[in-house]
Parts: structure tokens; C-alpha cells; sequence
């Protein structure tokens, strides 16, 4: 992943004044190509590493428990 494509977006649990509020950083695949619309974005969160489509940020997201996301990762870097 590279970390020079994030993007913040406060908890929807924030009050309307936003002071106490976690943000998360969306980071998108290294492998992605130059535009960054077709790829897929990463973000870890307190309880669970989420998933979404870059081309519909407001759109539905892969919540996924960190050790899923951990074994999921390691068997694809094995091919």
C-alpha cells in the first residue's frame, strides 16, 4: 500500500462540532494505476480493517476482523 494516497474521513459517531472524533486513513494499492479510479482502498480501524471501491467513496464497505484481514493478506502475497 502507499501511504502517499490518503484520504480522512470522521466517524459518523462525532458530534456536529468535531472535536472528539476518530479519522481514519483511506490508503489505496501501490498497484493502482496513475488515476487511482480502479482500485481498491484500505483503512484500519480500532476494530476491524475496512474495504471499499475508490470509484464510490460514499459507498458500501468490507468491514473484515483484523487477524482475517492479516491471513487473507498473507495468502495472496503467496500467490
Amino acid at each position: 500500500m502507499s501511504t502517499t494516497e490518503l484520504a480522512w474521513f470522521k466517524s459518523s459517531y462525532s458530534g456536529s462540532a468535531g472535536d472528539n472524533c476518530v479519522e481514519v486513513a483511506w490508503v489505496k494499492s501501490s498497484y493502482s494505476s496513475g488515476s487511482g479510479d480502479n482500485c481498491v482502498e484500505v483503512a484500519n480501524t480500532l476494530d476491524a480493517v475496512r474495504v471499499r471501491d475508490s470509484k464510490d467513496k460514499s459507498g458500501p464497505q468490507l468491514a473484515v476482523a483484523p487477524g482475517s484481514w492479516a491471513s487473507f493478506v498473507s495468502f495472496a502475497a503467496r500467490g
